[in-house]
């Protein structure tokens, strides 16, 4: 029987990273909860990211499908330029990128004037778990408010780019809110997800103690199979939307087997 495919390979064939560690320091981050296992950095330091040198100057030639980038970190003002440069390396080769980001307004304003002339090779995916500040600063302390984020979708769906949502992990009970003020900006899909191995992911990190147990007892309550399946009984013919493999498990929708279909 053939894998079932889920994660960064439901949407790209490859993925590329420049750093290890994120400034964004979400509470939930797989990559994070990863790091100590790969004698990369310690759950402490994830915060204060550290370039790889080896990725800095890397050559790329054409690979088979879209190339996700970045997965393990974000794109963020300290980064900027190197990752606008491993972005342009990329597509200067023939490469398709999706760019996945929590964006920052002045990052995705630099890919957007220096990658003008490699618009049709770019799909932005940018993630928007709520439309609620407060409950942002909980699960993603360092990456941008709400406002920012949209007006980064906004203004790339201006300048004539592909553009795409991600809501994982939705991070409260109100996505529909989400939904509704991104929808006019999104030229491709708005991707739902739940919060994969989240109690697990948050005693990985660091993140199980104070107010988080509850809140994170709350957030798997809304993700229950039964409000789920509401959920996609309301979006289940709404050409736009698109459905993680953790919510395809759950209404038994079929779970892709080949890697990159962004389906």
């Amino acid at each position: 029987m053939a894998k079932e495919v889920f994660g960064t390979k439901e949407w790209a064939s490859s993925n590329f990273n420049i750093q290890t560690g994120c400034e964004h320091n979400c509470r939930y981050c797989y990559a994070r909860s990863m790091c100590p296992r790969h004698g990369k950095t310690t759950v402490g330091d994830w915060q204060r990211p550290v370039l790889v040198p080896a990725a800095l100057n890397k050559r790329f030639g054409k690979r088979a499908g879209t190339i996700m980038f970045p997965t393990t970190h974000d794109i963020t003002p300290a980064n900027a330029e190197h990752c606008v440069g491993a972005l342009r390396r990329m597509l200067d080769a023939g490469n398709r990128v999706l760019v996945v980001s929590k964006p920052h307004a002045a990052c995705v304003t630099r890919i957007l004037d220096e990658c003008r002339d490699r618009r049709d090779k770019i799909l932005f995916r940018f993630t928007i778990g709520s439309a609620d500040d407060a409950v942002l600063k909980v699960w993603e302390p360092g990456a941008p408010a709400f406002e920012e984020r949209l007006a980064s979708l906004r203004l790339a769906y201006e300048r004539g780019f592909q553009t795409s949502v991600s809501c994982e992990p939705m991070l409260d009970d109100n996505i529909h809110e989400v939904m509704s003020e991104a929808r006019s900006y999104v030229t491709d899909a708005i991707w739902l997800g739940k919060a994969n191995f989240l109690v697990e992911r948050l005693k990985m990190n660091g993140e199980y103690d104070g107010a988080i147990p509850a809140l994170a007892d709350q957030l798997l309550l809304w993700q229950s199979d039964e409000r789920i399946r509401a959920l996609y009984e309301r979006y289940k013919d709404d050409k736009l939307i698109k459905w993680k493999e953790s919510i395809k498990k759950v209404v038994g929708l079929p779970v892709p087997t080949k890697i990159g279909m962004d389906v």
